[in-house]
């Protein structure tokens, strides 16, 4: 269940020093996930810690974005959810902090997840609601495309949500690491 809350599909922040810092999602941050998710999500049942802790003791790839001062100010979360030949991941969120919005911090984040997929050569499905036009234009950018809609997909507020997905390439494709 693709959670995003940076819908920016405007091309976002070029490298430079307002550029986010992305690193592995340190075990720290876990509490201000927390407190993001219920500050972006609070009609979508939002993960507590213990979730976000759960998919790092699983193996699953999170990122976070860090500002200047090296606060949490995003994060995003990818699973393998099928290996090599026939390898299969599943954007699991994308959440950014409402006063770093639109300013490409999500399309970073989304980066570096399809990076991590691509040297795994997976295809990649996700979810998003369908109201979110933003964020589908960003994944359409990235070659995403509709395939399904789950209607009362997110719980408890019942908005539906389009399965996308796009497919396998490796990192060679994309020109590298991103």
């Amino acid at each position: 269940m693709t959670r995003n809350q940076d819908p920016d599909a405007r091309g976002g922040t070029t490298a430079g020093p307002t550029e986010p810092f992305v690193a592995k999602l340190r075990r720290r941050d876990l509490p201000r996930c927390a407190e993001l998710e219920r500050l972006l999500f609070p009609d979508d049942d939002p993960w507590p810690e213990r979730a976000f802790a759960a998919a790092l003791d699983g193996g699953d790839y999170y990122v976070g974005a860090y500002d200047s001062s090296d606060r949490l100010i995003g994060y995003a979360g990818l699973a393998l959810v099928a290996r090599p030949p026939h390898a299969e991941a599943e954007v699991h969120t994308i959440a950014v902090d409402p006063d770093y919005q639109r300013n490409g911090v999500g399309r970073t984040l989304l980066r570096k997840l399809l990076a991590r997929a691509d040297e795994q050569r997976a295809q990649v499905f996700l979810e998003v609601r369908t109201d979110n036009d933003s964020a589908i234009a960003l994944y359409q950018e990235h070659e995403f495309e509709v395939v399904g809609k789950r209607e009362r997909y997110y719980r408890p507020s019942g908005a539906d949500a389009y399965t996308m997905w796009r497919p396998a390439r490796s990192a060679e494709q994309e020109g590298g690491a991103v």
